[in-house]
């Protein structure tokens, strides 16, 4: 078995192999499996990693993606809402998501038994649930790698309000509250 060393710079998309690598450039950390090929940073886009070990934490916090037009596809998203609820709304490969959350327990991740598969390596087999109660909602860090940020701060337990952004790896989850039905709402929409 070859070991390599912690100095040693791995380029975006070469075959890099199991464990945990740091962005050069902005210290985000990318997990990888056996056979996963290095991204480029989700955070800088970075094309250079080093090797790190696995319980360091970063020393600059991942900003999360920031897409300029996401207050509008969100508004119109926020909008096709009728039913009252909570809601996740995301993009994920040009495409606009929203997924109704349940009471209880909603596990994200990478892992097929995710309630909300996230397919990226930036994102950890378990890496966050979101618990929707009585008592409001709140998102937890499931011991991820890249770990949980809530409005760009790295959070381990946060309440979440409507409006919150949570970001998981190169994802930025839109936490939407809509407090009553809206009759017909949905119906006029083109």
């Amino acid at each position: 078995m070859t070991r390599v060393p912690m100095s040693t710079s791995f380029e975006a998309g070469t075959l890099a192999g199991v464990g945990s690598f740091r962005c050069e450039s902005c210290e985000f950390a990318v997990s990888l499996n056996e056979r996963d090929e290095m991204p480029p940073c989700p955070s800088c886009g970075g094309l250079t990693f080093r090797r790190s070990p696995l319980f360091k934490e970063p020393t600059v916090s991942p900003a999360p993606r920031a897409d300029l037009d996401a207050s509008e596809w969100l508004d119109e998203a926020r909008e096709g809402l009728v039913r009252a609820g909570d809601y996740l709304a995301f993009e994920d490969d040009d495409r606009i998501r929203v997924m109704p959350l349940g009471r209880g327990w909603t596990r994200i991740g990478r892992s097929l038994s995710a309630q909300l598969r996230l397919d990226d390596p930036t994102v950890s087999r378990r890496h966050a649930f979101v618990c929707c109660d009585e008592d409001g909602a709140k998102v937890l860090d499931d011991r991820s790698l890249n770990g949980v940020f809530r409005n760009g701060r790295h959070v381990e337990l946060a309440e979440l309000k409507d409006g919150d952004t949570i970001s998981i790896g190169r994802f930025a989850l839109h936490f939407v509250h809509l407090a009553g039905d809206r009759e017909g709402a949905g119906a006029t929409a083109g």
